[in-house]
């Protein structure tokens, strides 16, 4: 384990990427996301630092782990009920990352629970990154153009996952970029919302509050993973974080997001919405961005 993970993390600084797990992982890199969960679970801190400010109660920890030579950092944090006005729980964070694991998006970052000062939370690895999608707009700085195609792709696979989680909390802030230009996503513990509203409209849709944002374009391997979803799949995946309401109200998001790729389906055929390849055509589509 120690040699490969020693490998693996001397390929990735020559690539002068950061962080080991990102976005459309490499075979190679999923057979590894096993070790880095066991290493979050059971690596020793070595250093601590909280962050951001304000109620110390409720705010996240970069912690530093280090085990078999290795030192790398992770995010801690527990959040429950309202600390901040908004349902939070850490246990959505542990739900979402399994969940994007079933669904193989592969966007979300290593996270595991794990016990901090006594309390149980989650810890994910820490993310080093080139930019976030807010400095990428403020700084307007255009995707190259060899990389819109999957940059687009990504983001209508974002959108369609926030759907699936009802995460109202999704900002450009959290919207991360390697310097490939993969996309990562973190911050979940504003998600699995079970009120009418957030069980009753998708999020992602022509409707969006800040203009028409559709799922365009998926793969057809994701849509044949939401249709195999029930509940007993859903209890199997995401285990104890979630409770049985906040799964059935997935499963409520699920039927909305099946309804409304066929509604794209008809309207702009089904050849433009899903596809079989990372490698087939883009469809004539307006840009995601």
């Amino acid at each position: 384990m120690k040699r490969k993970l020693l490998i693996v993390l001397f390929c990735v600084t020559f690539l002068g990427i950061c962080f080991l797990l990102i976005a459309q992982f490499t075979p190679e890199e999923i057979a590894d996301r096993e070790g880095w969960e066991d290493f979050l679970k059971t690596a020793e801190i070595v250093a601590e630092k909280q962050l951001g400010s304000g109620d110390s109660k409720n705010r996240p920890w970069r912690l530093t782990l280090e085990k078999d030579g290795l030192n790398r950092d992770a995010v801690w944090k527990n959040p429950e009920g309202k600390p901040f006005g908004f349902a939070e729980s850490w246990k959505w964070e542990i739900a979402a990352y399994r969940l994007d694991k079933y669904l193989e998006l592969n966007m979300i970052p290593p996270t595991v629970e794990r016990e901090f000062q006594g309390n149980r939370g989650s810890c994910q690895l820490w993310v080093t990154v080139e930019m976030d999608m807010r400095r990428k707009i403020r700084e307007k700085i255009q995707t190259p153009a060899n990389k819109v195609f999957s940059t687009n792709r990504a983001i209508y696979l974002q959108r369609a996952f926030d759907n699936l989680i009802a995460n109202a909390d999704r900002h450009t802030g959290n919207i991360l970029f390697t310097k490939d230009w993969r996309l990562i996503l973190i911050d979940h513990s504003r998600t699995f919302g079970t009120s009418q509203e957030s069980t009753s409209e998708l999020i992602y849709t022509e409707n969006h509050k800040a203009g028409p944002m559709i799922m365009r374009s998926l793969p057809r391997a994701f849509v044949e993973k939401l249709k195999l979803l029930d509940f007993e799949l859903m209890k199997g995946i995401v285990g104890d974080y979630l409770t049985d309401s906040e799964i059935e109200a997935v499963l409520i998001r699920r039927d909305l997001i099946l309804h409304e790729i066929s509604r794209l389906i008809d309207k702009y055929g089904e050849d433009n919405v899903l596809y079989s390849s990372a490698t087939s055509p883009p469809p004539r589509l307006a840009n995601a961005e």
